[in-house]
């Protein structure tokens, strides 16, 4: 049997990307989303969310690029998370955030609190806001790093979810994909070096996920065209589809991301979905989403 969570990241980036996410879920071709605590439009997306039931809500959580979700008390904890930034603000890129974690003089506890405190503080807000979370998963995939998946994990386990993205891609979709620059190829097979401590890890702390996730290698250029591709090389299995769709508005011409162009080209690809037999529609809150 083949079962397609379609989740949508970002949830709470733009006005315009929350529109896109709201229409597409309406239409049946989202099934969850993952909402960003702290983000430009992140009240509005809560609201939206509320309103919209069918849509499996769970947290993305932003450990760079973004505004800490810490009290000024707590972030004081942590001074070198904040070395190369403000405080307040969280590390703009995953190298600045795997330096100031392995700088020295940082022990690994003191590693593992920030991590897991800026992630539950990050769950619990939305939580807090009256939303049920189903899932969690992390900006920029960094939860494929064993060193920030326990952390993380144990953040979402105290706050009651134990769901989250599988963030390595299975073969058969690497091999459906097209047209990636070799650079972005070599980077992300180097990462799958972590896939098999993913696994041992996620089951070891009790939490469920994917076969994998579709569509990463794509991001950026997912279109029409390439989405076609992946479903119709789609096999049996639990996969989820990866996708970042928005509209262009202002709040989006103010942030500093690669997905600018691509975000109303996914909005067009994910219309493909409402057309696809033989692929089960599931969410991260899905009964069909069991261990």
């Amino acid at each position: 049997m083949k079962q397609l969570i379609v989740n949508a990241d970002d949830f709470g980036l733009t006005p315009g990307v929350n529109r896109a996410i709201i229409e597409l879920a309406t239409a049946g071709c989202l099934t969850s989303a993952t909402l960003m605590a702290a983000a430009p439009a992140t009240d509005e997306a809560i609201q939206l969310a509320r309103q919209t039931p069918a849509l499996s809500v769970g947290c993305h959580v932003v450990l760079v690029d973004g505004v800490s979700c810490l009290d000024r008390a707590t972030q004081q904890l942590f001074p070198w998370i904040h070395s190369e930034t403000e405080v307040g603000q969280l590390p703009a890129t995953p190298g600045q955030l795997l330096r100031a974690l392995f700088s020295h003089g940082v022990r690994q506890s003191q590693r593992e609190n920030f991590l897991e405190a800026e992630a539950f503080a990050q769950i619990t807000r939305l939580q807090q806001a009256g939303l049920t979370l189903t899932h969690i998963d992390t900006h920029k995939h960094l939860h494929q790093f064993p060193a920030i998946l326990r952390p993380v994990l144990r953040a979402a386990r105290r706050a009651g979810i134990h769901r989250i993205r599988n963030p390595f891609e299975p073969h058969w979709s690497q091999r459906a994909t097209q047209h990636v620059p070799l650079a972005r190829l070599a980077q992300f097979r180097a990462l799958q070096l972590f896939r098999g401590r993913f696994h041992r890890i996620v089951a070891q702390e009790g939490f469920t996920t994917s076969d994998g996730a579709v569509g990463v290698l794509a991001t950026g250029s997912l279109d029409r065209a390439s989405l076609e591709d992946l479903l119709a090389a789609m096999p049996d299995g639990r996969w989820e589809l990866v996708t970042h769709p928005g509209y262009q508005d202002a709040t989006l011409a103010q942030i500093r991301t690669r997905l600018r162009a691509s975000r109303e080209r996914e909005i067009d690809a994910l219309h493909l979905i409402g057309e696809a037999h033989g692929i089960e529609r599931i969410s991260f809150g899905s009964p069909a989403f069991t261990p």
